[in-house]
């Protein structure tokens, strides 16, 4: 498989040289390519987009606004409906991967005139996801930039009102963490609000995602959202509110669990067995359930396990693993299977010792089972 540091490449750098030299005769194509050439195979994929914004940054024109006008003149056309993937540079203009670049350029250059900048962002965000490049506004312009984002929730192009939303996430992936709306989201709900029924699901995800983002530090205000917000509420905002409550739902959160009609106990009795009991690094372990109802009517049930793993001070930290969404029937017996793989990952470190696996249903400890782990 092509790495995907790739996406940005040599091809795409000089097809960029030629869409500037178009609109802009004075584009030093030479320099550009040269600079944003320079190494770019041993760069990983954020390097490589900002080796390429701080050549721009060397070869445009040293005036914010008429750089800003060059950048938008090479543009394609605009992104259609809600997909961006299929964009591509062609002889139309520049699109997709290499706006990312460009619209990096605009936030380093743009924070002394924020508004002709944010007035770029809404171009290329058409072409490729601005988000990464608006956030140093929120953080250094918010007044203006919330303003901005606001009028952008009725905006035309889906590709502008999902930006209000994942430009604005307090904890983006890949981008800038946005500390006071980590401590303070609420300049973020008026967004989320109006564009929770938005009618592109691309932008409805979004705001999923973002509502999602806040539950980590903010699990009772998204509760209280939810509250507010799932009764009655139509099958996409179901849809939504699910995805956004995610994490809370695998926490256990009881008012999360009560607002889904989740909150109740099993009534009946669960049996856990977990095997083997002793596992080397690379294994799997087989946990197995059997459920049986005592109740009368049906019950919604929600079943995920803990998995406690040891860290090096030989204290344990659990780690809750999504497990079964089900109707247990009056009277019905049941019996789950997962495998759980306990294998090298990049975002944990393993080590030997006394784990626990806890299993939990609609966020109650239910049954506990020890293991062995051995680290080689």
């Amino acid at each position: 498989m092509e790495p995907f540091r790739n996406l940005l490449n040599a091809a795409l750098i000089e097809a960029a040289a030629r869409h500037l030299r178009r609109v802009w005769p004075g584009f030093d194509a030479a320099s550009f390519e040269r600079l944003a050439l320079d190494g770019l195979g041993s760069l990983e994929m954020k390097a490589r987009a900002m080796q390429i914004a701080a050549a721009l940054e060397a070869t445009l024109p040293e005036d914010f606004g008429r750089a800003a006008e060059v950048l938008e003149a090479s543009l394609g056309p605009p992104g259609l409906g809600d997909d961006l993937a299929a964009l591509r540079t062609s002889e139309a203009g520049l699109a997709g991967w290499i706006v990312w670049p460009m619209s990096s350029y605009v936030a380093r250059r743009g924070q002394g005139e924020p508004e002709r900048a944010l007035a770029a962002l809404h171009a290329m965000t058409q072409r490729f996801s601005a988000e990464w490049a608006i956030r140093p506004f929120i953080e250094r312009h918010p007044e203006l930039a919330f303003a901005t984002l606001r009028r952008w929730t009725t905006d035309p192009s889906a590709h502008v009102r999902r930006l209000v939303s994942e430009g604005s996430r307090p904890r983006l992936p890949w981008g800038l963490q946005l500390k006071a709306l980590i401590a303070d989201p609420s300049p973020t709900l008026p967004l989320l609000e109006a564009l929770q029924d938005d009618r592109s699901a691309y932008v409805r995800r979004s705001v999923a995602n973002h509502l999602n983002d806040i539950a980590k530090d903010h699990p009772a205000l998204v509760a209280g959202w939810l509250e507010r917000h799932l009764p009655e509420a139509p099958a996409t905002r179901q849809a939504l509110l699910r995805h956004a409550s995610r994490s809370l739902v695998k926490g256990g959160d009881a008012r999360v669990l009560k607002a889904w009609g989740l909150g109740a106990p099993l009534r009946g009795t669960l049996d856990f067995s977990l095997a083997p009991k002793r596992i080397t690094l690379g294994e799997s372990l087989r946990l197995t359930l059997s459920l049986s109802s005592s109740a009368r009517r049906a019950q919604p049930l929600v079943v995920d396990y803990a998995v406690h793993h040891v860290k090096a001070n030989g204290s344990t930290s659990p780690k809750v693993f999504k497990g079964w969404t089900m109707e247990l029937l009056p009277g019905e017996q049941r019996e789950l299977v997962k495998q759980h793989p306990i294998r090298p990952i990049t975002t944990r470190r393993y080590f030997s010792g006394a784990h626990r696996v806890d299993v939990l249903v609609n966020g109650t400890l239910m049954a506990s089972a020890p293991f062995t782990l051995r680290v080689p």
